[in-house]
């Protein structure tokens, strides 16, 4: 992304997780608490990146020829989880509670968002793409990239018998 001309980087951390969560579903408010059906729990080293979208390009623009790329890599990604404007849930949720990230705040009708899960060798990751607008001068792309910790295989001993 940063090789994307009209991308602005101003955001990025990286950090080891554990059991962190992952949307699988959009999100509903249920009991008073905005919650995914659907999630996963993973640990990582997590990486997360926010670019500001500029020269009259769209978020969702930028967020489909991604989409493309991973597409024409051949069973090295695959979708897990895809929805678009208010099928996600709330935008304000996403911004917030999700990405911690308040500057991708925007309309509802207007966010996209995916996860992918991606194999490069024998490392894997998980790919979460969200894009925002709040205005069409204030377009966002949010990448969250989790390199999987490997998991210890599991021995199961028989006994004789």
């Amino acid at each position: 992304m940063d090789a994307f001309p009209h991308a602005e980087r101003i955001e990025s951390s990286s950090s080891t997780v554990r059991d962190h969560e992952i949307g699988l579903s959009a999100m509903n408010k249920r009991s008073g608490d905005w919650i995914f059906r659907q999630t996963e729990r993973l640990d990582g080293e997590l990486a997360r990146y926010t670019w500001q979208i500029v020269d009259s390009f769209a978020s969702a623009r930028v967020l489909a020829d991604l989409e493309q790329r991973l597409e024409a890599a051949e069973d090295a990604a695959q979708l897990l989880f895809s929805c678009n404007g208010r099928a996600c849930g709330s935008a304000a949720q996403w911004a917030n509670r999700v990405f911690g990230e308040r500057l991708l705040y925007g309309r509802a009708d207007d966010q996209r968002y995916r996860v992918y899960s991606v194999r490069v060798n024998e490392d894997r990751y998980r790919l979460v793409l969200y894009s925002a607008a709040r205005s069409s001068d204030r377009q966002y792309l949010h990448i969250d990239l989790l390199h999987l910790t490997p998991q210890p295989e599991l021995v199961v001993e028989r006994g004789a018998g």
